[in-house]
C-alpha cells in the first residue's frame, strides 16, 4: 500500500492528508508544534467564492465549496456556515464597481445579487448604518478557524490508515531511490513512497534554495477579536476597499474609486467582518508586505477599522478582547499555489496567500492529479 508523508499540520497540509485517504493511501501526517499556530489558524475562516479571480482561481473555489460541504456532511461535528457574504457600497464609485461587477460573463456562478439597503436589511438586519446597497454573494461560507483543524483531525484519526505525530521538526527530506526519508531534528525518521511538504509561511527551514527561486513572498496581517455581539450577523461582511484588493472586481470603475484614508492607504486596508458561532466578531484586516516585518501592533490600525465596522452596523462594536498578527505566503504572480516538485516523490505546496480555506481541498486534489 501506498504510503504518504505529509509535513505541515496547517490548512495546506490537513486537506492533502485528506485527500490522500480519500485515494486509499496510507497517510503519516506530522507538524513541528504542538498544534498549529500560524496562518491556519490566524485568520478569518472565510471560504470566499465571490471576490476570486475569474478562470481556474474561481473555479477551484467552487470546487472546494463542494468539498468543504462533503466534509460537513461526511464528519457531522465539522463546523461549516453556508452564511454568505455582503460586501457594502458606501457611495456611488462602490456601487458602480459593483454594478459593472454584476455584467461580468461569470456573476451567475457566483450567485452574485445587488441589493439596495432594505434588501440588504431583509438578509441581514443587523447592518443598520448607512450605505448604497450591498453585493451579495450566497456562496461563501466560514469555518472556525480556531478549531475546524482540530475537528478534521479527529475525524481523521478514526481512519485507522491515518497516523498524527505533533511536536515533530523535521529538518530533512531526501529521496533515496524510489522512497523518501525524512529527519526529525530529534532523530526519528519517516519512510514513505510520496512526501508533500506544506510549510506554509516558513521558506528556510525545508528546501530554502528551491523556495528562495520561486515567485514568492510573505505577507503580514493585523486582525482583531470582540466581546460577542448582541445580534446575529447571517452573512460575512466587506466594505468598499475590499473591492481594491479582491480580483473579481476587476472592472473599468475601479480606477475610478476614491482615494483610501490616509492609514487604510498605508496599511492597505479593507474590512472584513466575521461573527464566530459563540457571537465574538473577528475583525481585520492589513497587509504588510516588506520584510523585516514590524515586531509591534499598530493600535491607529484597530481604531481605524473599530470605526468602519461601526458605521456599517450602525452601532459601536463590543470591546476588543484579543489582538495579533500573522505571516502567509504568497505567489507574487497571482497564481493558485506555488506547487514545486524537488523529485517526482516529493513535492513542495505552499503560497496560496490569504486564500487557505477557499482554495486547500481543491489545490489537494489538484496535487495528487499530478503526482505520477
Amino acid at each position: 500500500m501506498t504510503t504518504v508523508l505529509v509535513i505541515g499540520g496547517g490548512v495546506i497540509g490537513t486537506m492533502h492528508a485528506r485527500e490522500a485517504l480519500k485515494m486509499g493511501y496510507r497517510v503519516i501526517h506530522v507538524e513541528r508544534d504542538g498544534r498549529p499556530r500560524s496562518a491556519s489558524v490566524r485568520n478569518f475562516g472565510l471560504v470566499w467564492i465571490g471576490g476570486r479571480a475569474s478562470g481556474d482561481e474561481l473555479h477551484l473555489s467552487l470546487r472546494t465549496r463542494e468539498l468543504w460541504q462533503e466534509l460537513h456532511e461526511e464528519f457531522g461535528n465539522l463546523e461549516f456556515r453556508s452564511n454568505g457574504s455582503m460586501t457594502i457600497a458606501r457611495n456611488s464609485a462602490e456601487m458602480l464597481v459593483l454594478e459593472q461587477s454584476l455584467a461580468k460573463p461569470d456573476a451567475g456562478s457566483r450567485k452574485w445579487q445587488l441589493l439596495n439597503p432594505a434588501e440588504v436589511r431583509a438578509i441581514n438586519p443587523a447592518l443598520k448604518g448607512k450605505f448604497l446597497g450591498g453585493l451579495y454573494c450566497p456562496l461563501d461560507a466560514a469555518v472556525e478557524p480556531g478549531f475546524v483543524l482540530t475537528q478534521l483531525r479527529e475525524a481523521l484519526l478514526a481512519n485507522d490508515k491515518y497516523k498524527w505525530h505533533s511536536n515533530v521538526d523535521i529538518v530533512s527530506v531526501v529521496d533515496i531511490g524510489g522512497t523518501t526519508r525524512a529527519v526529525a531534528k530529534d532523530g526519528r525518521k519517516f519512510d514513505a513512497d510520496i512526501t508533500i511538504v506544506c510549510p506554509g509561511a516558513d521558506h528556510t527551514s525545508l528546501f530554502e534554495e528551491e523556495l528562495r527561486e520561486a515567485p514568492l513572498r510573505r505577507v503580514r496581517l493585523q486582525m482583531m477579536s470582540t466581546e460577542p455581539f448582541r445580534e446575529k450577523l447571517t452573512t460575512s461582511v466587506a466594505d468598499g476597499d475590499s473591492l481594491r484588493y479582491y480580483p473579481a472586481y476587476d472592472v473599468p470603475a475601479l480606477q475610478d474609486l476614491p482615494a483610501q484614508a490616509p492609514i487604510a492607504s498605508e496599511h492597505k486596508m479593507q474590512l472584513l467582518l466575521v461573527q464566530r458561532t459563540d457571537g465574538t466578531l473577528t475583525i481585520g484586516d492589513t497587509h504588510e508586505y516588506d520584510e523585516p516585518f514590524e515586531f509591534s501592533l499598530r493600535e491607529d490600525v484597530y481604531e481605524y477599522l473599530r470605526e468602519v465596522a461601526s458605521e456599517i452596523l450602525g452601532q459601536k462594536i463590543p470591546p476588543i478582547t484579543r489582538r495579533w498578527d500573522g505571516v502567509y505566503s504568497q505567489r507574487t504572480d497571482g497564481a493558485i499555489c506555488e506547487r514545486r516538485f524537488i523529485t517526482n516523490k516529493i513535492v513542495i505546496v505552499t503560497g496560496p496567500g490569504g486564500r487557505g480555506n477557499t482554495l486547500a481541498p481543491a489545490i489537494a486534489e489538484a496535487t495528487f492529479k499530478e503526482i505520477k
